[in-house]
């Protein structure tokens, strides 16, 4: 297949009027598919619905330690909800405090903490002239949005096959004492399905802040979301942390939302007994306690981590149709035409496409204006600035796989109309 890059003025206009045509077609089907988040499809939540009857009796109400999880008390968990949570991110349940249904409200919540309180005994950031985030991109836009509601000033830091640049990471935290955090998705990464590699977690585990209040966001979101038998594992961060004396400079999240319902999960953060219990200090005063009926539930529907290993296989298999009919139409469609690069993630929940620069706003709005809604062009970047204008994050859970080879079609058509354009534009 022949390089669009290669060709004349004369060939690439009538490929264009070609696409022109075609793309006049597709925008008259009638699509109607939202893809601009990483929304588990019905098919997914309903491999949970037998969760909703394994508590159904006063008498089956009590937690392992005789708690009645109706009632008020057991402000940072249950046990056993403390113990499956430790087992999904690979801690100790000593290290766990449970939460609500969504792991973004604590991560809000430890960054509003800290403006207003400041982080163990060091200064408020909001009484701090400069307080800055590094943010690995392309990254996860809900991030991004917390920092800069606080106005904290955010720095990105290029991504590698192995993770954030390292380099750039270790210069800014070890030198520049206004850098308070860094936001990671460490396995299977918003939006490129990276996962850092060993020595990557091992040189944010060593680390040398300048900021005595400077912690790693781990936001573990897609721990046990694997597509793929040979999908790699990732190094445990904490425990690493502990080997080089870091203990307080991690925070760890996870939840179930995208394995049991999205809307009704339970959430946890991984810390420090130290940072634990400057949290606690805090929540006691916060709330009375999140859901534990809920928590009950997911403990009796899962039991242990291999029935999350067993649910999450019956997830893969749901998904991994659907991504594989994405890479599939991409290969056979773009290949060789220098147009765009994608990344052939082994789990997580998205696929980022690179499009040729100055072209990624076109092509997703040229995909809204025929029914298929992305997120945003520039959303994988701070302030919703896409220097190159040209990453896409593809969300391939919620359609059909029928809805998802459209989609897949359209978005390739999109992106050799728009390109045909750029290329045009510059003869």
């Amino acid at each position: 297949m022949k390089s669009y890059k290669e060709m004349s003025k004369e060939e690439l206009q009538e490929i264009k009027e070609s696409l022109e045509k075609e793309y006049a077609r597709a925008a008259g089907m009638g699509l109607n598919l939202n893809m601009s988040r990483g929304k588990p499809s019905a098919s997914q939540l309903d491999l949970t619905m037998d969760m909703l009857n394994t508590v159904n009796s006063s008498s089956d109400i009590n937690d392992a330690e005789g708690n009645d999880s109706r009632n008020y008390g057991v402000m940072d968990g249950i046990t056993e909800a403390k113990e499956l949570m430790a087992d999904i991110m690979g801690v100790n349940s000593e290290n766990i405090i449970i939460f609500g249904n969504a792991s973004l409200n604590i991560m809000y919540d430890m960054v509003s903490r800290s403006m207003i309180l400041g982080v163990m005994d060091n200064t408020p950031w909001c009484r701090l002239d400069k307080v800055k985030f590094l943010c690995p991109v392309p990254g996860y836009d809900r991030h991004f949005a917390i920092t800069e509601l606080f106005g904290i000033e955010m720095i990105p830091i290029p991504m590698t096959e192995n993770g954030p640049d390292m380099d750039m990471v270790e210069k800014y935290v070890n030198t520049d004492e206004t850098v308070k955090g860094i936001w990671c998705v460490p396995r299977f990464s918003n939006p490129q399905g990276t996962v850092y590699s060993d020595d990557t977690v091992r040189r944010f585990a060593a680390l040398k802040p300048a900021a005595k209040d400077f912690r790693i966001y781990w936001d573990n979101a897609y721990a046990v979301h694997a597509l793929y038998d040979d999908a790699p594992e990732l190094l445990e961060i904490f425990e690493e942390c502990k080997k080089n004396g870091n203990e307080d400079m991690v925070y760890e999240f996870c939840s179930t939302s995208k394995i049991s319902f999205a809307g009704a999960g339970i959430s946890a953060v991984a810390a420090s007994k130290s940072n634990l219990d400057a949290i606690k200090e805090v929540m006691t005063i916060q709330t009375i306690g999140h859901d534990k009926v809920n928590q009950l539930r997911h403990v009796r529907f899962f039991k242990n981590m291999d029935g999350i290993r067993e649910h999450m296989k019956k997830h893969a298999d749901i998904m991994r149709p659907k991504f594989e009919a994405v890479i599939d139409t991409f290969e056979k469609n773009l290949g060789g035409l220098e147009i765009g690069s994608w990344i052939n993630p082994k789990g997580g929940y998205f696929i980022s496409f690179e499009s040729m620069p100055g072209c990624a706003t076109g092509i997703v709005q040229k995909c809204k204006e025929a029914g298929v809604v992305l997120t945003n062009a520039g959303a994988t970047y701070p302030y919703g600035k896409d220097p190159q204008d040209s990453n896409i994050r593809i969300a391939p859970s919620f359609p059909t796989e029928e809805e998802m080879q459209q989609a897949a079609e359209l978005f390739v058509l999109c992106v050799k109309l728009v390109s045909a354009e750029k290329l045009l534009e510059n003869f």
